[in-house]
């Protein structure tokens, strides 16, 4: 089944940087955004576009160092990602979007929703946190000491990240698919592991401002969706309960049996809910 072709493409150009931007749907619609997971580029967000479109708009776009996009020119930070997808709106013409992050992303979404709290319909994160979590630092320090061993650590990186991320019940269901997932992992970026350095230690003055930042996102004003694998490991359910405590207009749920990327673990269910939540936008406000 071949690919599904844009309705638009692009680079944006911000100094020494190209960041690789999609649409799919020609601005008649309302549009969603979808925030791409560390290990992901926008392609990975194909096969679930049907479950969108036609109903909605789709915006795609790869951060610095991910798919189509450039290797980063020094270091950056999550709000530079969060700028580049404001400028790329800008020039699409869209005012407003669903926002849609997952891990990583969701770091992303949080802060473009803090930044930009007009751009929003409806905000839905899912495997993140908002708080001090210093199981999650481990974890980036065991991932970092991963990078740090270059190619030749590379591969059994990618082993432990896809033990660590998902469920139990998908990892028996596609036990044949994960050695491919894997390896596509594993060649997109073995020779961009600088990229995912770079990208993972963007973290690390995000959380450092994290209180400092409380206020912007206690200020977000659109309504907020948590979903929550129920068997995440790497952000546990509990650490992803207290964003509904944060958000002023969140609600938390969570999707039975999945892990950390429960989007396509058990798609059907979560599809489900972030579609009709972004339906009832205007009940749920």
């Amino acid at each position: 089944m071949s690919d599904p072709l844009p309705d638009e493409d692009g680079f944006l150009e911000d100094g020494p940087h190209r960041v690789h931007f999609e649409r799919h749907g020609t601005g008649g619609a309302e549009t969603f955004v979808l925030f791409n997971g560390l290990a992901m580029h926008t392609k990975a967000w194909y096969g679930f576009l049907p479950r969108l479109r036609p109903e909605f708009d789709v915006v795609l776009f790869d951060y610095l160092g991910q798919g189509e996009s450039s290797d980063a020119e020094g270091d950056f930070l999550i709000p530079d990602l969060a700028r580049h997808l404001a400028a790329i709106l800008d020039r699409l013409g869209v005012a407003r979007v669903h926002a849609m992050g997952i891990s990583y992303g969701g770091f992303v979404a949080a802060e473009f929703a803090r930044l930009f709290p007009g751009r929003l319909h409806t905000l839905t994160l899912s495997g993140i946190h908002l708080s001090h979590e210093t199981l999650f630092s481990t974890y980036q320090e065991v991932s970092l000491a991963f990078y740090a061993g270059g190619e030749s650590l590379f591969d059994l990186y990618t082993r432990y990240l896809y033990e660590k991320i998902f469920g139990e019940s998908f990892a028996t269901r596609a036990a044949e698919k994960l050695p491919h997932m894997r390896r596509g992992f594993h060649d997109r970026f073995r020779g961009r592991i600088g990229s995912l350095v770079k990208l993972t230690l963007a973290q690390d003055p995000f959380f450092a401002s994290l209180d400092a930042n409380l206020p912007g996102y206690r200020a977000i004003g659109a309504p907020a969706l948590v979903l929550a694998g129920d068997e995440d490991r790497a952000i546990p359910p509990r650490a992803q309960r207290k964003i509904a405590g944060l958000l002023p207009s969140c609600r938390y749920e969570e999707i039975p049996g999945a892990g950390h990327v429960a989007y396509l673990e058990e798609p059907e269910l979560f599809w489900d809910r972030v579609v009709r939540f972004a339906r009832a936008k205007d009940a749920a406000a």
